[in-house]
């Protein structure tokens, strides 16, 4: 069920969304779909009023949180809605997964003397993990991050993620101002409580590397052999609007490598167990004097001796890059 302040965020929503649609039918008063809209709005609004608004119609249960944050008109749960519905929602999800992966980069990248890996395992159709690597002006930059929740409405986060970063990038500002341009942004236009962990950088063909962690797990630095965790020095992306932001540099030597990852990897159950930092530190150590997607592919099957047939509980993506 959705949260009181998310809630009323959709409320606020929604009241907006009743007045432009008025103004709109007073200069085309016969245009049916508006006006068919416009009754939804409405029945939402009486719904809230009822104090019944988020409670499916058939059951009486709630209804599925992501799923009212994406489309604050849904009046049934999953359970309930009729074969017509059910197929267009599949529709929607599959359209929505193929256009998320469309935004990932192109698999093993290599330039200006980086070689890249990575791996994207969404729980579900759709993720709100988010995975870029982006040339421009011959330099490398990288980001992966972890929209809090899951589902439709962090997919739809993450989607906003990756076009204010390419954006921003695309303007030639430092690194830490881009993320404060996007905290900003995330702090103006979220629902509460809604937040996004993240690191980005930049990497330069001699090796050297800026980088910046706001809220996210640590980056795993190997260098010469030895591993070193780069811990975050902020709060993450869209909790606190005065936030600041800094990053940090290192000096990569040919053979050292970044590796990146989210917690469906850190936290995922084995026996009881949890896979752990510390567990992934010492694989990726071991694993330095391999390419970016041998590192990769050990990690994801130590993995899977670890985990089993255990089904994961999150989205897992991993990012190595290797300076060559």
């Amino acid at each position: 069920m959705a949260t009181a302040a998310e809630l009323d965020f959709l409320h606020s929503q929604l009241d907006e969304r009743k007045r432009r649609l008025e103004t709109i039918i007073v200069r085309t008063p016969d245009d049916e779909n508006l006006q068919a809209l416009l009754r939804e709005v409405d029945s939402a609004l009486d719904r809230f009023a009822a104090g019944t608004y988020g409670v499916c119609e058939t059951c009486r249960d709630t209804v599925e949180r992501d799923r009212l944050l994406a489309d604050p008109l849904i009046r049934y749960c999953l359970d309930h809605l009729t074969e017509h519905d059910r197929a267009a929602l599949q529709r929607d999800l599959d359209l929505a997964s193929e256009l998320q992966r469309g935004l990932l980069p192109p698999a093993d990248l290599k330039v200006d003397g980086w070689e890249t890996s990575y791996h994207y395992a969404p729980l579900g159709p759709v993720s709100g993990d988010y995975c870029d690597l982006y040339p421009r002006d011959g330099q490398l930059y990288f980001m992966l991050g972890d929209v809090s929740g899951k589902g439709v409405a962090a997919s739809m986060r993450m989607t906003q993620l990756h076009a204010l970063f390419r954006s921003l990038i695309g303007m030639g500002l430092p690194l830490a101002e881009v993320v404060d341009h996007i905290n900003c942004f995330l702090c103006s236009s979220g629902l509460a409580g809604q937040y996004a962990t993240l690191v980005c950088g930049r990497a330069k063909p001699g090796g050297e590397v800026e980088i910046l962690n706001a809220g996210h797990l640590p980056v795993i630095a190997v260098e010469q052999g030895s591993a070193r965790l780069i811990e975050s020095t902020s709060f993450p992306l869209g909790m606190f609007r005065d936030a600041s932001f800094a990053s940090a540099c290192l000096q990569l030597d040919p053979g050292d490598m970044l590796f990146l990852f989210t917690d469906g990897l850190s936290e995922a159950q084995g026996d009881g167990d949890e896979y752990g930092i510390e567990r992934l530190t010492r694989l990726v150590s071991r694993q330095s004097a391999c390419c970016a997607a041998g590192v990769i592919s050990a990690c994801i099957e130590d993995l899977r001796c670890f985990a089993g047939a255990n089904p994961g509980m999150d989205d897992v993506t991993l990012l190595a890059i290797r300076h060559a």
